[in-house]
């Protein structure tokens, strides 16, 4: 079960940066095309037009999709800001427990904005909404994606409640400690 869930959240975090990646191609074709016109029109040449209509739009869905596809490998890497000054100042046991209950009450709430997102989802679906650009975009897509994002988000907020309530180390505790380790390491090499 521990490997299928990091395949998942690996998965994902792979996902958010073929997005970006999309983003960034799409970015460079616009900035491309927009270089050949000038330089068409420099040599008194007809501009080629190359343009991708409903950049923005495009953009802004593709950031969507990355940013909520990576929210879950995020958390494993322990790069969510977490405040740790109570479960520092806790004995080992309470400051488990106390780590397991907000885990749980955070994929509560994750739960409840992926079931939120799920419907406006399926709304836009049965209604066929797209979106206003130049190209019509299923906005059904777009929070499709988010919805998943969420989901595997409250998965990996369930898997750190009871990893925590089992006694063990959640992925992003790991992640923290190895994080701090290198920061340590780092500072003492080089006084």
């Amino acid at each position: 079960m521990r490997r299928t869930l990091d395949r998942l959240y690996d998965g994902a975090l792979w996902l958010a940066a073929v997005t970006f990646a999309l983003i960034a191609a799409l970015v460079l074709v616009q900035i491309l095309g927009r270089l050949a016109d000038r330089a068409a029109r420099a040599m008194d040449l007809p501009p080629p037009g190359i343009t991708i209509p409903s950049l923005a739009e495009f953009g802004a869905f593709l950031f969507a999709g990355a940013v909520f596809l990576g929210l879950a490998g995020t958390l494993q890497a322990g790069g969510h800001v977490r405040v740790k000054l109570l479960v520092r100042a806790l004995p080992e046991a309470p400051a488990r427990w106390l780590g397991a209950v907000v885990s749980a009450a955070a994929a509560a709430l994750a739960g409840f904005a992926t079931w939120s997102s799920a419907l406006q989802a399926l709304d836009s679906l049965r209604f066929d909404s797209v979106s206003y650009g130049v190209v019509p975009i299923p906005l059904a897509i777009p929070q499709g994606v988010m919805t998943l994002g969420l989901a595997l988000l409250a998965v990996a907020l369930v898997d750190s409640a009871v990893t925590l309530a089992r006694g063990g180390t959640p992925a992003y505790r790991a992640a923290e400690a190895r994080t701090e380790a290198d920061t340590e390491a780092s500072t003492g090499e080089s006084a």
